[in-house]
């Protein structure tokens, strides 16, 4: 993807606080702020650019992947449908703003202790599969380990040792927000205290430190379709990380990268092969028997073969990912000339070529009269 990254956009240090990120971007939401700059695309592309980083960054979730993937590890959970609970805490500052450049409708009712949104869908993740030829072509079930975010069983997501360690925040009274007047705006921010969610724990759950998610390494066993190709992407529901607060969990996409083979390569559907046959057999003809990737299989080399033609095989190609038929085997022949002759070979090849056997046809002597007279 041709964009900035993140980091830089709102230029923080890859370690920023969430303070240091929210500060960050109010100040570029400000400077590039299309009120202040009308009519100004370049000003209204870096206004948009910037919450699209702090939508990422400001998520745990979503900072984590793109950490480790950069914006191919956030998958269809990417920062192009942000949520707008988001920007919460920015409301009075833009009003109506991010409806009119981003296309959303902010809903009108908000629960106090679900001030951003509500629980959020958990993350989706991304999984490399590389596997050989052979099993793209005919198909193949696998096992992969997907280490993943769940939410942890023993406080069931809410980071409490007991249910009586969770009470409401007195800084904000529940709400999760604080308010304050700055020149001629009223700023509301996420309560520091309780990071907006309108209630705070005493004690917190020792299996998860009180973060309410556990890492755990999942062993999944995918079913691999005949047909695929590399770049080929499965979407497997509800394996990715889990969501917090009842939410449903992320889907997982396993991209395929299928391995070059020793011997076959792929064409679209058809299979391609190179073998090296004799002049001999050229010239008389032959049956081949293949390892193909079906199976043996016999190709007939028909008397007076010349060196680059394509031998086709019929349906022993790739299948069609879809299901509707599959491509063929194509064995391309290659003639090898005889570096080294017995006195025998060469006394035969002598009488070849007294019989007149081996001379060229009319076209190709014309084509070396053409290439070799002078004009």
């Amino acid at each position: 993807m041709n964009k900035r990254d993140c980091y830089e956009v709102l230029g923080v240090p890859r370690d920023a606080t969430l303070d240091q990120i929210k500060s960050a971007y109010r100040k570029s939401a400000l400077l590039h702020h299309p009120d202040r700059n009308p009519g100004d695309k370049e000003a209204e592309m870096r206004f948009k650019e910037a919450a699209e980083a702090y939508a990422i960054l400001s998520d745990p979730g979503k900072r984590r992947h793109y950490d480790r993937f950069g914006y191919e590890g956030l998958g269809s959970s990417g920062a192009s449908g942000f949520d707008p609970g988001t920007f919460a805490e920015f409301e009075d500052l833009f009003g109506g703003l991010f409806g009119e450049l981003f296309g959303f409708e902010r809903g009108r009712g908000r629960g106090r202790a679900g001030s951003r949104g509500g629980a959020r869908r958990g993350a989706d993740l991304r999984y490399d599969l590389e596997i050989e030829l052979e099993e793209a072509v005919l198909g193949t079930e696998t096992q992969i380990r997907v280490p993943r975010t769940e939410v942890c069983a023993v406080c069931k997501g809410t980071g409490a040792k007991n249910a009586s360690d969770i009470v409401t925040c007195p800084t904000c009274g529940g709400s999760g927000q604080q308010r304050f007047s700055q020149g001629f705006f009223t700023i509301a921010r996420t309560c520091g205290s309780c990071q907006g969610q309108g209630r705070v724990v005493k004690e917190s759950c020792a299996a998860c430190r009180g973060s309410g998610e556990v890492e755990k390494e999942r062993t999944l066993k995918v079913r691999i379709p005949a047909g695929v190709e590399t770049g080929s992407r499965m979407r497997i529901a509800g394996e990715g990380d889990g969501g917090a607060g009842g939410a449903p969990a992320g889907d997982l996409y396993v991209f395929i990268l299928v391995k070059e083979h020793p011997v076959f390569r792929r064409d679209g559907q058809d299979l391609v092969c190179t073998v090296p046959i004799t002049f001999s057999q050229a010239a008389l003809g032959t049956d081949l028997l293949l390892a193909g990737l079906h199976g043996p299989e016999k190709v007939k080399i028909p008397a007076g073969t010349q060196s680059g033609t394509l031998v086709r095989v019929r349906n022993k190609g790739v299948p069609n990912l879809q299901g509707f038929g599959r491509g063929d085997l194509l064995v391309e022949v290659v003639v090898r000339t005889p570096a080294r002759l017995s006195r025998e070979g060469k006394k035969l090849l002598e009488r070849l070529a007294e019989t007149g056997d081996d001379d060229l046809p009319s076209e190709d002597r014309k084509t070396i009269q053409r290439i070799t007279s002078r004009p």
